[in-house]
């Protein structure tokens, strides 16, 4: 069975003509016009029509294949609690920020060399040297900041507001998980540049973790690459920061997102106490 196109944009759908605009030959001609491929009084199809049309029948192709327009409607056309404000963007606002880093990230890893030779001139001719560079390392290394910001913002704002308890434990959970994973991708980053700045801060922040019970020494062998710092741990943080620790933050907010989509959001403290205030009243 055939599935319906999904409903277009708003910008994307056609002006009905307005009425008493043509004579009575033309507005009786009207559908016979349309028919003929042309407007609504019988005029040829503007640009705007056609696109609006060919618009149509990509979307309509691949939503036909894919199946993704219910997905959709169910993710975005969702009832949202009365009383949200502008607290309930923090969420999106670091996911935000998590694509910006990934953007900037994948234009930083084009110059950059990860080998304890070379680590420091390919930072210093990034920034010094190629187009933008200044730039593009600027916005990855103060994003960083403000991700670490905003996700214990909207943690604060998920504690505060009581969106942590039944039945959003998990959803709660995983955002715990990624405020680990987003500071571990700070750490691991700090040491890239590898100057002495960020060569010594890192030996640091390894031995804290080493002085943890029971994991921290193994922890610290797996960080270094060995007992002591050496060519390995250059290259190691390099693939963590790169790779493992932005596959699991991705795949984590796909789950936090579709937990989202499920359970819905709460309505705002305030709206809870006065709805218990009317409850009571009722009551007696």
């Amino acid at each position: 069975m055939k599935l319906p196109a999904p409903p277009l944009p708003k910008f994307l759908r056609s002006k009905p003509p307005r009425p008493g605009s043509g004579n009575g030959a033309a507005a009786g001609n009207g559908a016979n016009g349309g028919a003929n491929g042309g407007g609504a009084n019988g005029a040829p199809a503007s640009a705007k029509d056609h696109a609006v049309e060919g618009t149509a029948q990509v979307v309509g192709w691949l939503d036909e294949r894919s199946g993704v327009s219910p997905m959709l409607r169910g993710f975005l056309y969702r009832k949202t609690p009365k009383g949200t404000n502008w607290y309930y963007t923090l969420g999106s606002a670091t996911m935000f920020a998590f694509v910006a880093q990934a953007v900037t990230g994948v234009f930083l890893a084009m110059y950059y060399d990860p080998s304890p030779t070379k680590a420091y001139d390919s930072v210093n001719h990034l920034t010094n040297e190629v187009f933008a560079g200044e730039l593009v390392r600027g916005m990855h290394r103060w994003g960083a900041t403000v991700m670490i910001i905003l996700i214990f913002m909207h943690l604060g704002r998920t504690f505060l507001f009581g969106a942590y308890k039944y039945p959003r434990e998990l959803n709660w959970i995983i955002g715990v998980v990624l405020l680990v994973l987003t500071l571990a991708m700070g750490f691991t980053g700090y040491l890239l540049p590898f100057d002495q700045r960020s060569f010594w801060a890192t030996v640091v922040g390894v031995n804290i973790n080493a002085s943890a019970p029971v994991l921290g020494p193994y922890l610290a062998d797996f960080l270094r690459g060995g007992a002591e710092f050496g060519a390995t741990t250059l290259s190691r943080f390099y693939a963590i920061h790169m790779l493992l620790l932005p596959g699991l933050i991705g795949a984590l907010i796909g789950a936090h997102l579709y937990l989202v989509a499920k359970l819905g959001t709460t309505a705002p403290p305030w709206l809870k106490a006065e709805k218990s205030k009317a409850l009571a009243k009722e009551e007696i």
